[in-house]
């Protein structure tokens, strides 16, 4: 008869507690149960059991229309990390969306996509864009996100706006994730020398976008000088 022991047994129910939120995250539509038991090759029965802990501590979230998506617990989760960056950034967001009258954001880079960790809205402006923190995108899609692969080095096949991002100091995009909507951003080094969040504006009528740019990249500065100061 094989036993299996608590350690062991424990062991694969994480792995395949991770397993369903890399599912999901893959997934941003959201997956029914039945979903999630195709996708990871179980049954109905196995998944309720990891849903389970993973609602109760906020990881997953079971919509309106029975779909399971992330959970906010995640986003918290990486704010405890990511705690000073988020402390630092925050005022520099709001002052740099009401100084160009465009929605400001902090996106962070999570493995082979972004997470917008932050947004603020401008307070003088009766038109802009608005969208929520939590929301997940490729890496490289958008603005923000280009911005993180630039600050990498070169890689085979990269999308040209990668590469011309890298040479000028900030990324561009242009209806990629909101149609009509046109945004820039700047790479945020961390004391560590690691770039792993950017600052992204993005706004809908017409403005120059280097003018925009040099905006967000001073910001990007000011928040990587104000980290180091905080070492």
């Amino acid at each position: 008869m094989r036993t299996v022991d608590a350690h062991s047994s424990g062991s694969l129910t994480l792995e395949r507690g991770l397993r369903v939120l890399t599912v999901l995250a893959e997934r941003p539509q959201g997956l029914s149960v039945s979903e999630l038991a195709r996708e990871l090759s179980t049954h109905r029965a196995g998944i309720y059991r990891l849903l389970g802990p993973l609602s109760d501590q906020r990881l997953v979230a079971r919509g309106g229309d029975g779909r399971y998506r992330l959970g906010v617990g995640l986003l918290e989760l990486a704010s405890g990390v990511r705690a000073r960056l988020q402390e630092v950034a925050l005022p520099e967001l709001q002052a740099l969306a009401d100084e160009v009258g465009a929605t400001s954001a902090l996106t962070l880079r999570d493995a082979d996509q972004a997470v917008v960790a932050a947004v603020c809205e401008p307070r003088s402006s009766d038109i802009h864009i608005a969208y929520r923190a939590g929301l997940r995108h490729r890496l490289d899609q958008a603005a923000s996100g280009i911005a993180l692969l630039a600050a990498l080095p070169a890689r085979p096949r990269e999308r040209r706006a990668v590469a011309q991002a890298r040479v000028r100091g900030w990324a561009h995009s242009s209806g990629e994730l909101l149609a009509g909507a046109t945004g820039v951003a700047s790479a945020i080094e961390m004391p560590d020398g690691d770039v792993e969040a950017s600052i992204s504006i993005v706004w809908i009528d017409q403005r120059d976008e280097a003018e925009m740019a040099e905006h967000v990249v001073a910001s990007a500065a000011r928040i990587a000088a104000a980290l180091r100061g905080g070492r």
